[in-house]
């Protein structure tokens, strides 16, 4: 069934493209969280991307505390392989001293509402895909779709300079059947 496929293939699939961007992330950090309701609860997206728009982590928890954002950062440390220069956050009270924990004193924490505006569009295409499901069964599936979600649209996603439909799919197909031998290696 499709739900044993995504038990089985989404952290493979998360996985693999995760470790594709090892070392890769900008310098420049835009951090927010969004609300996913998951179970009847509303559960907390923490989501970051780079200054060119690239995925740098994204986490579902169910606590938008010190600690979760201590967790994120962590997580997002290890995948990018380097501390920012900068970190962009919303005015949410757990991210100046998590910044200075997990980060360091010397990343500038930005606080503007309007320069988090790319992270808040970030999140468009999860929205877009979680509105019309109203809402996401148990937390460890959700963790799991809005991780794996997240990756592969990160992966698949086309520079915006690239216009024409042939050109967007000569990055498209090549990416695909990398994505495919990978999966079916595993």
């Amino acid at each position: 069934t499709i739900r044993a496929w995504e038990f089985r293939f989404a952290p493979l699939i998360s996985a693999d493209l995760r470790a594709r961007r090892r070392g890769r992330a900008g310098r420049s950090w835009y951090i927010d969280e969004t609300y996913v309701r998951v179970a009847g609860r509303w559960c907390y997206l923490y989501r970051a991307i780079d200054r060119a728009g690239e995925l740098l982590d994204s986490m579902l928890s169910e606590h938008r505390d010190r600690s979760a954002a201590r967790r994120f950062l962590r997580g997002m440390l290890e995948v990018s392989g380097q501390r920012p220069l900068r970190v962009t956050t919303d005015h949410h009270g757990s991210y100046p001293k998590a910044i200075r924990w997990i980060v360091g004193r010397n990343a500038i924490h930005r606080r503007d509402r309007y320069l988090n505006n790319r992270t808040e569009q970030s999140h468009r295409p999860l929205k877009q895909r979680y509105y019309p499901m109203l809402g996401l069964g148990n937390f460890e599936s959700a963790s799991r779709f809005c991780t794996a979600f997240d990756e592969v649209h990160n992966y698949f996603r086309v520079d915006k300079t690239i216009a024409s439909l042939a050109a967007q799919r000569d990055v498209f197909v090549p990416r695909w059947r990398e994505l495919i031998n990978d999966v079916s290696a595993a």
